[in-house]
């Protein structure tokens, strides 16, 4: 058992960090909206599913059937994360509208709001396995789709043992390089102000004149595009889909989101690196099937030791 784990531990190590870059990208979707509204968003791993559709689509419509060379393949992973993100986000707010927003109007309480996020999550489930039309000209939508391969999987260079792969470097600066940049629109922008009064002070954000739909909105927004670009490096990573696939994802980026501390952007990345490697080394210890086990039993640890996570600070205790 550990002798594997000795033996592995630094491609184990790699393989831990580029999975855990893609759930720290949907984590900070979990994270917005808690910081702001105190709502777990359980459809948000649908939002990641409609991410991995939008990429798989425009790698299809592009006629890219193999790795490209340099140029070609910074412009369309350029574009195949900011058709995700847009298209996730876009379907994040269409989420918000429907789903959340009359409830938030009417003073409803946040078991209903609960409940609205299994069903919307359920209904994005089977609407996309009954009504995607498959790309293989197929009829039934519940079967994987899968993705020619964008990234061929160079060694870079190796450290120890392990080789580190252009795929995998590509993950983790992307997921890095997203969470600086949203962590500086949250800190240094206005609508980021606004951001941290409403997670702070709805009350007195309002008579601050901040508008909270816009704020709530742009929120869910943020949140759909970074599990968007998580979906883009997934498709792009894996080279599949289905409609499920978000489904196992969500909750495990939701344990990363709890174990950095939900509500805390930073701490979504943490915690998502950390759910990586903590799997990854525990896969490679037991067997690969018990990843899901592993994952699932940390979230209750959390919960149970360590209900604030790691850094534990969050949105409404961050400073204005």
């Amino acid at each position: 058992m550990f002798e594997n784990l000795i033996t592995q531990f630094w491609p184990s190590t790699v393989s831990g960090l580029a999975f855990g870059a893609i759930y720290a990208l949907i984590a900070l979707g979990y994270t917005m909206v808690y910081g702001v509204l105190r709502l777990i968003n359980f459809a948000h791993s649908e939002i990641f599913m409609v991410g991995t559709f939008a990429t798989l689509l425009t790698v299809t419509t592009l006629g890219v059937s193999a790795p490209m060379g340099a140029f070609a393949l910074i412009g369309v992973l350029l574009l195949t994360m900011v058709v995700a993100a847009l298209v996730s986000g876009g379907a994040a707010v269409a989420l918000e509208f429907i789903a959340y927003r009359p409830l938030r109007k009417r003073g409803a309480s946040r078991l209903a709001a609960l409940i609205s996020a299994i069903g919307a999550s359920l209904f994005l489930q089977e609407l996309f396995a009954l009504v995607i039309i498959p790309l293989d000209g197929n009829s039934n939508g519940r079967v994987f789709r899968d993705s020619p391969r964008i990234v061929e999987r160079d060694v870079l260079f190796n450290v120890f043992n392990a080789h580190i792969r252009l795929d995998h470097v590509i993950i983790v600066v992307a997921a890095v390089v997203m969470m600086i940049a949203l962590d500086q629109l949250v800190n240094r922008t206005r609508i980021g102000r606004g951001i941290r009064a409403t997670a702070q002070d709805p009350e007195a954000a309002v008579l601050m004149g901040v508008n909270i739909d816009t704020i709530v909105r742009t929120t869910f927004f943020l949140g759909g595009a970074m599990a968007g670009i998580a979906g883009a490096l997934y498709v792009m990573e894996l080279e599949t889909t289905d409609y499920r696939v978000g489904f196992i994802l969500g909750i495990k980026a939701f344990t990363a989101a709890v174990l950095g501390g939900i509500g805390n952007l930073r701490g979504a990345l943490l915690g998502g690196f950390a759910l990586g490697l903590i799997e990854n080394w525990g896969g490679t210890m037991l067997g690969a099937e018990w990843k899901n086990v592993i994952a699932f039993v940390l979230l209750v640890l959390i919960l149970l030791i360590r209900p604030t996570g790691i850094l534990g600070e969050s949105l409404q205790k961050a400073r204005a």
